[in-house]
């Protein structure tokens, strides 16, 4: 089985002490390839490095992270797109809106939100949309701005069904599914049974948001088996199927 982790946060300071045998780990379990999204200009350099040094398994992502929008943003956005001309990336994220943990800079998010779309479209690249408390917010600036050229993933899609089925009907989207599907107080279970796995990549988010049986510890990419299998479970079919659809979702967005 091959699996692509789509959403890793493998360069920050969490993975400092045991980084390489974390990726070792995934590799053995099947999980050969990490798309590593972007936080902030804090998080470039060590991004960039992890990316050279597996430049076969480590794909760079640039972006903004929502949480990371302040009073600072355009040259924040500057910086970015500064990377994007220069080296070679395959996405644009993570980016999107947050109102779960501050709504300060919220006039601030929508507009670094909708200048990283228009990026997304210059470098032909997908983008990766973070929503926390904010479909409502998001679905109008995706709404303003997709076209066919637009592509991405609603990375660690938590929405009802209708909001899942609206990401469906962009044609270019897909649902990154992460830990959240295996935990008993989440209704995602129910959504995802009802999705055809065309629409739908894997995720980790590691070190946030480990799956069962490893919640409340440090998440790694090599926990993305859990996530498979839970979906494998919920659609009456083998983890190698889930494998190998997902896989190839993955690679057809990524263009890899």
């Amino acid at each position: 089985m091959n699996f692509i982790d789509t959403h890793t946060h493998l360069f920050l300071e969490e993975f400092n002490k045991d980084r390489d045998l974390v990726i070792e780990s995934a590799i053995a379990k099947g999980v050969n390839q990490f798309f590593l999204p972007n936080i902030d200009s804090s998080s470039i350099d060590d991004l960039i490095n992890l990316s050279t040094k597996y430049p076969d398994n480590c794909f760079p992502m640039m972006g903004l992270h929502p949480t990371s929008v302040k009073e600072n943003f355009e040259e924040e956005l500057e910086l970015v797109e500064k990377y994007l001309e220069k080296e070679k990336f395959y996405g644009v994220g993570e980016t999107g809106i947050d109102l779960y943990w501050d709504k300060t800079f919220i006039e601030e998010q929508e507009r670094a939100f909708r200048y990283q779309i228009k990026l997304a479209k210059k470098y032909k690249l997908p983008i990766i949309i973070h929503v926390r408390d904010s479909f409502d917010e998001v679905f109008k600036i995706v709404d303003e701005l997709n076209d066919d050229s637009l592509t991405g993933i609603f990375h660690c899609f938590s929405g009802d069904y209708i909001q899942a089925e609206k990401i469906i009907g962009y044609k270019g989207f897909k649902l990154g599914i992460g830990g959240v599907i295996t935990f008993k107080n989440s209704n995602l279970s129910e959504i995802i049974s009802k999705i055809d796995l065309q629409h739908i990549v894997l995720e980790t988010d590691a070190p946030f948001l480990s799956p069962v049986p490893k919640r409340g510890r440090r998440n790694e990419s090599a926990y993305l088996i859990y996530i498979a299998q839970k979906i494998a479970d919920l659609h009456n079919i083998s983890i190698e199927t889930v494998a190998e659809i997902s896989t190839k979702n993955a690679r057809q967005l990524f263009k890899i």
